[in-house]
């Protein structure tokens, strides 16, 4: 391969010769300067269509991203003011214990309760506090507004409450204005709703009237609120009517309740034996 030699006399020809390009390109220039002014122009109006789409395309990344970001801090928000509702919600039910506790003549044993199942005829609720805290089977749970259930089982730290929506429960218990008679129990349906029979007829019961446990059966300490009347109906064929209530206490939201601690008077359960020993 042969390389070409720069010679100095070359040199002086190439700078004529920029010299003459330049000068062109500037007599151009200036003879077109309307031309190139359009093509700046349009130049300029080319770029700005682009420009636009892109523009808008990154304000709808940026849309997304503060989308994305206040989403977040909505949960985040939701969920801060669902932990302060329940902590309003327990210290209201608090307050309301330790003021049933201090007026209460009955010994009470708080509890939390930590299972339950309402959704059959078997319901249950699940506390704990069992033996280790002195409770025994057939102890009252129940709350600043009425009665629950009661305690049908027992470990050392939990205790298993039959509540009144379970097919099988029932109480003694009375109209507070007149003192009349009945059992209370729980129709299977709906959840909303206790009955009480063996009321006669003849016994007026208006809607709003209390009815509270009788203490017979010394199963239950007189006195505790069950639910208030909502109507009555005349039943088919007897002499008593059917009164329907609603419950002062929702199983649903409780979180928290009383066992009473009660024991049945033994001198009665041991008459109630022996008069049972007499037909045997």
């Amino acid at each position: 391969m042969r390389f070409r030699i720069f010679k100095v006399t070359d040199a002086k020809d190439y700078i004529i010769t920029s010299l003459l390009l330049v000068f062109a390109l500037a007599i151009m220039f200036q003879r077109h300067s309307g031309g190139i002014r359009t093509l700046r122009q349009v130049s300029i109006a080319t770029l700005s269509l682009v420009e636009e789409p892109l523009s808008n395309i990154r304000i709808y990344r940026q849309a997304l991203n503060t989308n994305d970001y206040l989403q977040e801090q909505n949960i985040l928000l939701q969920d801060e003011l669902s932990r302060l509702r329940t902590l309003e919600q327990e210290n209201r039910e608090l307050r309301a214990m330790l003021a049933f506790r201090d007026s209460s003549v009955i010994r009470l044993h708080p509890s939390r309760i930590v299972a339950k199942d309402l959704n059959g005829q078997n319901n249950f609720v699940t506390i704990d506090a069992g033996t280790n805290d002195s409770l025994i089977v057939g102890m009252p749970l129940i709350t600043s507004n009425g009665l629950v259930g009661r305690i049908v089982l027992t470990s050392r730290n939990y205790s298993q409450v039959m509540p009144f929506y379970n097919s099988l429960f029932r109480v003694s218990a009375r109209v507070q204005d007149n003192q009349a008679l009945g059992i209370v129990s729980w129709s299977g349906e709906p959840y909303s709703e206790l009955i009480m029979n063996y009321v006669p007829r003849t016994i007026p019961v208006d809607s709003g009237d209390v009815i509270e446990t009788s203490g017979y059966g010394n199963e239950f300490p007189s006195g505790i609120p069950i639910g208030t009347v909502l109507r009555t109906e005349d039943e088919a064929g007897k002499e008593t009517q059917i009164i329907y209530l609603q419950p002062y206490v929702n199983l649903a939201e409780i979180t928290k309740g009383f066992v009473v601690k009660f024991r049945p008077d033994t001198g009665l359960v041991n008459l109630k034996e022996d008069y049972e020993a007499l037909f045997e």
